[in-house]
């Protein structure tokens, strides 16, 4: 449908999120999943560590490296550096939007289990009350992940998993751009397992189709929203070992071919547990093909999260001093993986991460909230 008037603004920022040659950092971790790095790395899990590692991200001249948005938490939002600057201004200054993550977490069905099974996502009870909130303290545009699993043995993803998880996904963007923020629509099959890249691909298929399909009915703007899939990689326990940065590239691009409208401006693929080497690799290859075939209406770029992360963190942790190399690192990957939008990456050079291509997959993440893990009560409220 032509994109109404009112939301010109909406469109306008998703264009500048998904500009050629820009991307986003998922700097959005809640504190129990950041925690669990920084104490992997050595560090103590408080808000005082949290801040100064941000603050690492965003007094880097990042957005001169190519990033266009960064997505926060909650707490991070409401942050400020050491002399005082906030985080938003800090990330402003510099030409990028800060963005917020919105959804409170996963939740499993019922009679499901949280590491294995299938889930849904809470926080739609409170968002619009949030996202206008969030719009107020600075915030442009807003996330919501949905995770869903690939398991044939199971049949995963479910009909249910897909439609609920579709459903919840329009919903989230309609609020938040009734409240002025672009919605960057996570619907992530996730890696773990077994899965061939060809039922990987059908999966997504299936997911990415759902969630445009419910977009659609749900009456959003698709000029004013962004995406944020999975490439098409075969499972991370599949036989065989990694795919070729050509073969990720080919089987990702038919893939949105098929399901993703024109109308989105951009996809932002998440690294969802490639390494830092790998994610950009792959993202090359994607537009170097694409430009290659001619075939792709939408910008084909990244937000990343630990494929940005990984190796500024193990700096910074073997020694806090060393700050300012830290923040080179991050401009390094900012840089990297900006290249790689315009398909211009030297894969043949040696990449800047310093994580050399190990994995950054993590256990599946699930329950973000105040506990560990989801109470039984809540669990047994989970949509049917």
């Amino acid at each position: 449908m032509p994109i109404p008037a009112d939301d010109a603004s909406l469109a306008e920022v998703a264009a500048a999120l998904a500009a050629p040659g820009k991307g986003l950092l998922a700097s959005d971790e809640s504190v129990g999943t950041i925690g669990k790095r920084l104490e992997k790395a050595g560090l103590v899990n408080d808000e005082e560590t949290r801040r100064a590692y941000r603050e690492l991200f965003y007094t880097a001249p990042i957005g001169k490296a190519g990033i266009s948005g960064a997505i926060m938490f909650k707490e991070t939002l409401q942050q400020a550096a050491a002399d005082g600057t906030s985080f938003v201004d800090c990330l402003t200054r510099q030409g990028v939007m800060p963005g917020i993550k919105v959804d409170e977490g996963l939740l499993p069905f019922e009679g499901h289990d949280l590491a294995t099974g299938e889930t849904s996502t809470r926080g739609l009870d409170t968002l619009a009350a949030a996202a206008a909130g969030y719009r107020q303290g600075g915030a442009r545009f807003a996330k919501w992940r949905a995770a869903l699993r690939v398991d044939a043995s199971r049949g995963f993803p479910s009909e249910r998993a897909v439609e609920l998880n579709a459903q919840q996904l329009a919903q989230y963007a309609a609020v938040c751009q009734a409240a002025g923020l672009v919605p960057i629509v996570e619907p992530e099959v996730l890696i773990d397992g077994t899965h061939s890249a060809a039922e990987f691909g059908a999966a997504s298929e299936r997911v990415i189709g759902a969630t445009v399909a419910q977009l659609w009915r749900q009456g959003v703007a698709l000029e004013g929203c962004l995406l944020k899939p999975q490439m098409v990689i075969k499972g991370a326990d599949a036989a065989g070992g990694r795919a070729a940065p050509e073969e990720v590239a080919a089987a990702t691009l038919t893939v949105m071919r098929r399901v993703v409208p024109a109308a989105i401006p951009g996809i932002m693929f998440l690294s969802g547990g490639q390494s830092e080497e790998e994610a950009t690799l792959n993202l090359n290859a994607i537009n170097v093909m694409a430009q290659q075939q001619g075939k792709a209406p939408w910008s084909l770029s990244f937000s990343y999260g630990r494929a940005l992360q990984a190796s500024v963190l193990k700096i910074w942790s073997a020694d806090s001093s060393r700050a300012a190399e830290a923040k080179q690192m991050a401009v390094a990957l900012a840089a990297a993986n900006a290249a790689a939008v315009r398909g211009a990456y030297d894969a043949a050079g040696k990449h800047p991460s310093v994580t050399s291509d190990s994995s950054l997959r993590e256990a599946f993440r699930g329950w973000h909230g105040p506990t560990a893990s989801a109470p039984a009560a809540a669990a047994a409220a989970v949509a049917q």
